[in-house]
């Protein structure tokens, strides 16, 4: 299986539209009492039953190999998830989203120290202008940032997430993408049920099972499997930095689909940040190496 560079970003794309719309159903299911944990639990078991449904070939040929790889991808995705929802508790959702972006600044940090493997000189700015975006974006340019507990966990989210998109890349989950799915999925579920039974459980007399449940069951049909696999996918063929700048992408298609139903206001804030966020998507995926010597001829 290859697929063009091109491709694969277009795939992380379509993951980041299908995370921002996923913030709807997410606040639905908070809304109806359930938290961190149950909400895992149950996208994740709906994710891996899913991803069996149609991979069980390949799944069932996992090696020991696979299943090393992909619990550790699953641990990673897992506490990236479980701190980001943890911090939003302590503190606000601007400081939250913005705190969250920057794993993209992390990213080409983490493959330098670790892997000695400099960033094209474009992603500089690309970056730069993205964290402005989401200045705007997330109205931090208007309010500040004042850091709390809450700030320093989703800072720590943000660590794991760029850890993700990073280990994602690496040569060693060049594994069969559907194992890793699986194991993706599997690993959220488990982990999850496993934090709700412990830590949860007091509030499920609370829940309206009623009202939440059908918002995680498309939580876990869409953003877990759909979007996730499209990562997974993408991933392979693309490079850690602009995926981490593609990706970042979900939290202005959120701020879209919030305003187009009506939870939030349209802002001059919501525009400039999103218009700031496609320039720096733009940036990354230009040559512009190859249109400076098209010029030249």
């Amino acid at each position: 299986m290859s697929i063009s560079k091109g491709k694969a970003n277009t795939m992380l794309i379509f993951a980041a539209i299908i995370w921002g719309a996923g913030y709807l159903f997410s606040k639905q299911a908070t809304n109806a009492g359930m938290h961190a944990g149950t909400i895992n639990a149950i996208r994740g078991l709906i994710y891996a039953g899913v991803a069996y449904l149609v991979f069980h070939k390949a799944i069932n040929r996992m090696t020991l190999v696979d299943f090393r790889v992909g619990l550790t991808a699953g641990i990673i995705n897992f506490l990236g998830y479980q701190f980001q929802t943890m911090g939003l508790m302590h503190t606000t959702p601007a400081n939250n989203a913005f705190l969250t972006a920057i794993y993209v600044v992390m990213i080409p940090i983490i493959m330098f120290v670790f892997f000695h493997k400099r960033p094209e000189p474009k992603t500089y700015p690309a970056i730069i202008i993205c964290m402005v975006g989401m200045m705007f974006l997330t109205g931090i340019m208007d309010h500040g940032v004042s850091l709390h507990i809450g700030d320093l966990l989703t800072m720590i989210s943000a660590l794991f997430y760029a850890l993700q998109i990073v280990y994602f890349s690496l040569p060693a989950t060049d594994m069969n993408p559907w194992v890793l799915s699986f194991m993706l999925g599997i690993t959220q579920g488990v982990l999850g049920l496993v934090d709700s039974l412990i830590f949860e459980h007091a509030s499920y007399a609370g829940i309206d099972w009623k009202a939440g449940i059908l918002p995680v069951v498309i939580l876990g049909i869409f953003s877990s499997f759909g979007a996730q696999t499209l990562q997974v996918v993408g991933q392979r063929f693309t490079d850690a930095t602009p995926a981490g700048i593609i990706l970042m992408t979900e939290s202005m298609f959120g701020s879209i689909f919030s305003v187009v139903f009506g939870f939030e206001p349209f802002t001059a804030n919501l525009l400039i940040g999103g218009v700031l966020i496609m320039v720096a998507l733009l940036v990354m995926q230009l040559d512009f190496r190859k249109i400076w010597q098209q010029k030249r001829t």
